[in-house]
């Protein structure tokens, strides 16, 4: 029986004391079997949003929210085990492009990833818009699947990181989301309960992610790789610019056909930049490449020889999808309604703005974002053809293309995706969308 009482950790913690790897292990198991109180809970991660966590308490808490459920062990397949993770913005559909090409270049990449909440869209609920595709497996399918197609992209299964889960919903009801200790151990905690020997970050900062300071991005980026540090396992983390959405399409099944484009050779620059860069410093992690410039010798071949697209292929088989979406996007959920929309009249110059954050809430006025985890989504509404900072523009230019399924969504959808787009008489000052990398 622990000598530990909840109260007691309470109180230290909120009057600014560091936390014993003990009594972080206590709150972890304690928050997954229910013997810690949710009030207690609150009231902890309340505390350690105002007075933080060393880098030290946030490796315990990692490990201990880690260990609170089951640790997948991969060490018995062969090949390097190696993932992404991204802190999500508007258009952001990197993985699914990601995952095909690491696996076409050698990598095994087991990926559990999260569902859409608020603006930013999840790369499950852009999965099942593929007709049959399943998320949700178990444990050794998962595995039978890594094992066969080389890659696997599911949700979290109820055995894994069970405290993570309790926490999650926890905090996003009682304001202490936005804790970058809280956040590293929840990231790192899932991560690593993968099996992965090694993991690659995208931490997006901007209007349309969830840092919105760059400064507060780099802090969790150098948190996370600290963390992964002190696990064992070799971390980078990609800074990456997110005011403006990420690629030309924003919304599921639009991104399903974007990501597909993609590894047929015909992705947008700036998506191809981001996915690229991530891939790329996946491949150094596992030993296939000794640099960036002979990652995308790789990479490039894999698209080319179209080895790439048949992992796409192989893993919509695998977990139950249908694998001609590839050639057949009609088989994708569409939307009723197309609005195209139009520069208006005294419209001349070059786009200075794209908002990101506002085409996310465009989106979710289309119904194709969540206010709650249990609100459901359509799959076939969002913004295609969307026009890109920089780019020249007079009266009638398309903007983008709105897909919906219900008129007067598509009005309120309009409205602010005409408060998103701004124009000027010169070009804006360009953004690099690649920034700092912390190994």
């Amino acid at each position: 029986m622990s000598s530990f009482f909840p109260q007691d950790i309470i109180i230290k913690k909120r009057d600014g004391g560091a936390l014993t790897r003990d009594e972080i292990t206590f709150f972890a198991r304690g928050v997954a079997d229910g013997s810690f109180a949710d009030y207690q809970a609150t009231a902890l991660l309340m505390a350690i949003f105002w007075r933080g966590m060393t880098p030290q308490e946030t490796a315990w808490l990692t490990d201990a929210m880690l260990h609170s459920g089951e640790v997948i062990d991969l060490r018995d397949l062969p090949g390097a085990k190696v993932d992404k993770h991204s802190t999500g913005g508007v258009g952001d559909k990197v993985s699914l492009i990601l995952a095909p090409l690491a696996a076409a270049c050698g990598l095994k990449v087991p990926m559990m990833s999260g569902r859409g909440l608020g603006h930013t869209g999840g790369t499950l609920d852009k999965l099942e818009a593929i007709p049959g595709f399943r998320v949700q497996l178990t444990v050794p399918e998962f595995r039978a699947i890594l094992q066969q197609t080389g890659l696997a992209m599911i949700g979290q299964t109820p055995q894994v990181v069970p405290a993570d889960r309790k926490l999650y919903s926890l905090r996003d009801v009682t304001g202490t989301v936005e804790c970058i200790p809280l956040i590293c151990a929840s990231i790192m905690s899932k991560k690593l309960a993968e099996g992965i020997d090694s993991l690659v970050l995208d931490v997006k900062f901007g209007r349309g992610a969830f840092m919105k300071r760059k400064e507060d991005a780099l802090a969790l980026a150098r948190a996370m790789v600290e963390t992964g540090r002190a696990a064992g396992k070799p971390v980078r983390a990609q800074l990456t610019a997110m005011n403006q959405p990420l690629g030309r399409a924003a919304g599921h099944t639009l991104e399903v056909i974007e990501s597909i484009e993609c590894l047929k050779g015909r992705g947008p620059a700036d998506l191809m930049a981001v996915t690229f860069a991530l891939t790329g410093h996946m491949l150094i992690l596992g030993g296939l490449a000794r640099d960036l410039a002979e990652a995308q010798l790789k990479m490039d071949a894999a698209i080319a020889d179209g080895s790439a697209l048949q992992k796409f292929r192989a893993m919509c088989t695998a977990q139950g999808g249908d694998a001609r979406v590839v050639d057949d996007y009609t088989i994708l959920p569409t939307a009723k309604i197309r609005v195209a929309i139009k520069a208006p009249a005294g419209a001349t110059g070059f786009v200075s703005e794209v908002d990101a954050l506002k085409c996310g809430h465009a989106i979710m006025a289309l119904g194709g974002g969540r206010a709650a985890v249990t609100d459901k989504i359509d799959h076939a509404v969002g913004l295609a053809d969307l026009i890109k900072l920089g780019e020249p523009v007079a009266p009638g230019t398309l903007l983008c293309t709105l897909h919906a399924n219900d008129e007067a969504r598509a009005a309120r959808a309009e409205a602010l995706v005409r408060e998103a787009i701004r124009f000027s008489p010169t070009p804006p000052a360009p953004e690099a969308l690649l920034q700092e990398l912390i190994e």
